[in-house]
């Protein structure tokens, strides 16, 4: 039987000199590689914007700070076994405060690498993720022209 489950998740989007920073998927099955915002899961008490804080940090070494809501998205996924999963992604524009870029180790990302904006084509970027930068981009587009 399948089961049905809600899960709250949180990202940054870190985008400097025309470049934002995506980390890849580490599932194997993803082929090509998929790549998406740092962030993940909400822990039980956790507020979003703590969340996407430790993800990041985890994800990339980096420390981000200044987070400013961009959007709340939602989708229904179904899993391999049939479970069905309501993702809730709260997603922050995010401003680098420190660290220095690695990779993570024996999570659910193996990667972290930042990308020209006008080279996103070519590569398979999370839905959800690619919807972000484009709204990002035009508020920061609206932004200027004020």
């Amino acid at each position: 039987m399948s089961r049905q489950h809600t899960s709250v998740r949180s990202y940054g989007i870190l985008v400097e000199d025309h470049r934002v920073l995506l980390v890849r998927s580490s599932n194997p099955h993803h082929d090509p590689p998929l790549w998406w915002l740092p962030g993940g899961g909400v822990k039980f008490a956790e507020t979003p914007v703590a969340a996407m804080t430790r993800e990041f940090l985890e994800e990339t070494g980096l420390i981000v700070h200044q987070p400013t809501l961009l959007d709340v998205t939602s989708d229904v996924r179904r899993r391999d076994n049939g479970d069905r999963i309501h993702a809730v992604r709260v997603i922050y524009a995010v401003h680098l405060a420190g660290g220095a870029l690695r990779h993570e180790a024996n999570g659910t990302t193996d990667h972290a690498s930042w990308f020209a904006l006008r080279d996103l084509s070519t590569l398979r970027v999370a839905d959800y993720a690619s919807v972000a930068i484009d709204a990002f981009t035009k508020s920061t587009v609206r932004a200027s022209d004020a």
